[in-house]
């Protein structure tokens, strides 16, 4: 199988690094990648929000399978325009990623399929915000209804900054805050058919103690040993299920990855968001623990063959992924610095430790540099938490970056309470 992948994050790069250990991967390219995926992928230079070139680029290729990683790109229409070519697409269409693309869709689409989310208002004018940020009070959760890369929601005290964020919006979309625990949970499905992955939790807060500003994501585990053995199940029969039947009888099916971002609240699990592709950076944690090879299942979504696939197999460990981010992040961050002790890190920690690339590019030299927010997500595997975790931190230890900054805690509560069960 010809493999195609279209992104350049470190999604991207936890991609490309389980399709090539595929043996079922003969070839695989990416446009555009990165310094990291280069490694393991032939990279092509296209514009990932073009639809017709992303086509053109797979047709000439003679891929067997096209994968779209970011949200943009699948809003943009870019599974459309490969799809139309008659080349299999793993991502859904520009109008079933609108699940993704605008909140207030969301919130339509839940309410027809009864799935359980947080109550909301959805407001265009300075009249409408303030109403609805006096029904709901303190906490206030406003989002962006349009794609903001993770950096459209503000969970503040703060009626003002709620207030400044609402306004800076063309349409926002005001609920109510709900409270306990997140969870993240992706799902394959072609439209009919629906295999959920297994369930991680990741960090949003830039600092230790989440503290500081919401991110794309600093960091992310699993499994989730706190969670109930039944969670899987009951988020299939009443999230990921509802949601795949309500698109398909809307004439909008959704085939690719629906990703659930959840609160397990004190009145029953109730849906934060849906993404319409895999989350960064729970990808890179829940794919260091999937043993099913990930070609054949991701070409039987995009072939409608998910019904007759094998069950999923998974590791019995744990994964755990920290982000090191740039100086700045997640405000305009600075690019360009170099960055040393990649190879030490395989030389020392592999396999169970890897670094995947998000925001990075070599220069004429061959040295790789900074060149976004988020730049390495350094991802470790273990028998558990606990060891995975210190397996994560060593290798971030032997990366240097000037300027850049991790958290420390990412899976520390967790793995002690789970280490003290």
């Amino acid at each position: 199988m010809k493999v195609l992948v279209i992104g350049g994050g470190a999604r991207e790069h936890a991609l490309c690094r389980s399709l090539s250990l595929d043996p079922d991967v003969t070839a695989l390219h990416c446009a555009p990648g990165n310094a990291g995926i280069a490694e393991v992928a032939e990279l092509h230079g296209v514009n990932a929000l073009d639809g017709q070139a992303v086509a053109e680029l797979a047709a000439g290729l003679e891929a067997d399978l096209v994968v779209v990683g970011p949200e943009a790109p699948l809003v943009a229409g870019v599974a459309d325009a490969v799809r139309d070519r008659g080349i299999p697409v793993f991502g859904p269409s520009a109008q079933a990623a609108e699940l993704e693309g605008s909140k207030a869709f969301a919130k339509d689409v839940m309410a027809a399929a009864a799935v359980p989310t947080a109550r909301s208002y959805v407001c265009t004018t300075p009249e409408e915000i303030d109403a609805a940020l006096d029904a709901f009070g303190a906490p206030y959760v406003v989002k962006d209804d349009g794609l903001a890369a993770g950096k459209g929601v503000v969970v503040t005290e703060d009626v003002e900054a709620a207030r400044a964020h609402a306004l800076a919006c063309d349409r926002v979309v005001i609920e109510e805050f709900l409270d306990g625990p997140e969870v993240s949970l992706f799902a394959v499905t072609d439209g009919e058919t629906v295999v959920p992955l297994q369930p991680a939790q990741d960090f949003k807060r830039a600092y230790d103690g989440d503290q500081g500003p919401n991110t794309g994501g600093m960091g992310a585990y699993s499994p989730l040993p706190w969670a109930d053995p039944q969670l899987v199940d009951e988020v299939m029969a009443t999230v990921l299920q509802p949601t795949v039947d309500e698109l398909r009888r809307r004439g909008t099916p959704f085939s690719g990855l629906l990703y659930a971002g959840l609160a397990i609240t004190s009145r029953g699990v109730r849906v934060i968001e849906f993404n319409a592709r895999f989350g960064d950076p729970e990808t890179q944690v829940v794919l260091a623990r999937l043993k099913t090879p990930l070609a054949g299942l991701l070409h039987a979504a995009a072939t409608g063959t998910l019904a007759t696939f094998p069950p999923l197999r998974w590791s019995d460990g744990a994964a755990v992924t920290v982000v090191i981010a740039s100086h700045n992040y997640p405000d305009t961050p600075r690019t360009g610095d170099p960055i040393d002790g990649l190879a030490e890190v395989v030389a020392e920690d592999a396999p169970k430790a890897y670094v995947l690339h998000a925001g990075t590019k070599r220069d004429d030299s061959g040295a790789v540099l900074s060149a976004g927010g988020r730049v390495l997500s350094v991802t470790a595997t273990g028998s558990d938490l606990t060891t995975a975790r210190q397996r994560a931190y060593r290798a971030v230890g032997r990366i240097s970056l000037d300027g850049s900054q991790h958290r420390t805690d990412i899976a520390a509560k967790v793995a002690d309470e789970a280490a003290g069960a």
